[in-house]
């Protein structure tokens, strides 16, 4: 088994085995009315289970994650970042009109097709963002929110091993995401190889991105654990929205 079929082979267990234990964690809600409105409002049953995976991602994230993304925040030019973050997101174009088709979304699916092509090419491999210069802006999309788009719910709130606050459906969206993936199917051990570097460096400039949010939130929160719950859930039914508009 490659490298990258272990990493991603990993990653489906760990957002598995994060469900498995927040669904059957829902089988006990509260029984007073106070505290039933508030499991209720925040829609996370699994909350005690939760934030127990929530402390752990946050051991492995202040102790592993962040130093690297600071240390690539501070010491690599601002020009050499913004190539890495052109890299990485070019290889998850072939997902995203993947999944504008899914939508029914074929005009932004045909322009994310043209942003993958111009970039790779005229774009050096990706390292460039040639194609919005050229009205080919990019955008977001995956199977969690294609699911939205279609009506499926979020259902209760997830902690996900290593992932961070979800849900219910998008964890079955990042499942697919990672399993479907257009790019896992083209073969090529230079291919496998330059995936794995560019999921690796991606993660890192994604962390960088959010420091200053994450850094000003876990400083003025009360509840470090709910304002990300809630950011996340957020954010998640923005990008829902965002692809029903575009519909």
């Amino acid at each position: 088994m490659s490298i990258a079929m272990t990493m991603r082979c990993l990653r489906v267990a760990a957002i598995c085995a994060g469900s498995a234990v927040t669904i059957g964690a829902c089988a006990h809600p509260p029984e007073t009315p106070e505290a039933r409105a508030e499991y209720d409002q925040a829609n996370d049953p699994a909350e005690p289970t939760n934030r127990v995976i929530f402390r752990g991602n946050k051991f492995v994230d202040d102790n592993a994650l962040q130093p690297v993304a600071r240390a690539y925040q501070e010491h690599l030019p601002n020009r050499a970042q913004k190539t890495v973050h052109n890299f990485a997101s070019n290889l998850d174009q072939p997902a995203v009109a993947l999944n504008d088709v899914l939508q029914g979304n074929f005009g932004r699916s045909w322009n994310t097709i043209q942003r993958f092509v111009i970039n790779t090419t005229a774009g050096g491999l990706g390292l460039f963002d040639v194609a919005t210069d050229w009205d080919r802006p990019g955008h977001r999309a995956d199977f969690g929110q294609t699911l939205g788009v279609w009506g499926v719910g979020p259902g209760p709130s997830v902690q996900l091993p290593l992932f961070g606050p979800s849900n219910v459906r998008d964890s079955i969206g990042t499942v697919v995401d990672l399993v479907g993936n257009p790019t896992n199917f083209i073969p090529g051990g230079v291919f496998v190889a330059v995936g794995v570097a560019a999921e690796a460096a991606g993660m890192v400039d994604g962390r960088a991105r959010t420091l200053g949010v994450t850094d000003s939130l876990e400083k003025e929160s009360l509840d470090y654990y709910a304002v990300m719950r809630s950011a996340a859930a957020q954010r998640r039914e923005a990008l829902v929205d965002e692809g029903k508009a575009a519909k």
